[in-house]
């Protein structure tokens, strides 16, 4: 998954921003709305975390979102703010936000929030997968293989989470660089070749195809539909 981070106050973005790459997904950050308003327009991104006080652009986080999918902007948002008043919280969400999280706020809390967001953003709403012997939990953000969980790092959780989000679907070297390491490596890097290698030896070869030419994929589900959790 790959995440906005809108917020002007460094001391509150950065540590933000860090938590959420060191859980494995990738973040772009904004300290303006102008700033912000031509990331989110360039790359569908999962969600965008917006700050409601902004100090350029639009007055607020608010006039930015209505921006945003007056464009046909549709990541999920999650407004940050110290605003509680419920008068705030209805102005946010008719601007077209999806939740509203309160400074100060853990940053467990943003990360639950915004893994729920962008699994109901998906197609796919199932919290588990299931395909062969595996098992992919969403929701616990774990993998089991034959019924004992696999230790994965976050970074390969995040590659297979990409892949098997759309069985059968072909992701470039460029496309899963973007969706998995915000672009912090060269197109010719061969991080993507050293992760699915990694993915083969823990989960089975077959886990992701090599499309020569193209790219790679997640198998096409067989009999085995996907599942709902528990």
């Amino acid at each position: 998954m790959r995440f906005l981070v809108i917020e002007d106050e460094l001391e509150i973005r950065r540590p933000l921003a860090a938590s959420l790459r060191e859980a494995g997904y990738a973040v772009d950050e904004a300290g303006s709305a102008v700033e912000a308003e031509a990331l989110a327009r360039s790359f569908p991104y999962d969600a965008l975390m917006v700050d409601v006080g902004l100090p350029e652009g639009p007055v607020s986080g608010f006039d930015l979102v209505r921006r945003l999918r007056v464009d046909n902007v549709t990541a999920p948002v999650l407004y940050l703010t110290a605003r509680d008043a419920v008068e705030d919280r209805i102005t946010g969400l008719d601007a077209g936000g999806d939740d509203y999280l309160v400074k100060p706020f853990h940053l467990g809390e943003v990360q639950a929030r915004l893994r729920a967001l962008a699994r109901r953003s998906r197609a796919e709403v199932q919290s588990s997968l299931v395909w062969r012997d595996l098992k992919f939990d969403w929701t616990a953000r774990a993998v089991y293989r034959a019924g004992t969980r696999v230790a994965l790092t976050a970074k390969e959780f995040a590659l297979i989470e990409v892949l098997s989000s759309h069985p059968g679907r072909v992701y470039t070297r460029e496309e899963l660089i973007d969706r998995v390491w915000d672009g912090r490596f060269d197109a010719e890097s061969n991080v993507v070749e050293t992760y699915v290698r990694n993915l083969r030896r823990k989960l089975g070869d077959e886990v992701v195809k090599t499309m020569r030419g193209m790219g790679y994929s997640f198998p096409e589900l067989e009999s085995a539909a996907p599942k709902t959790g528990d």
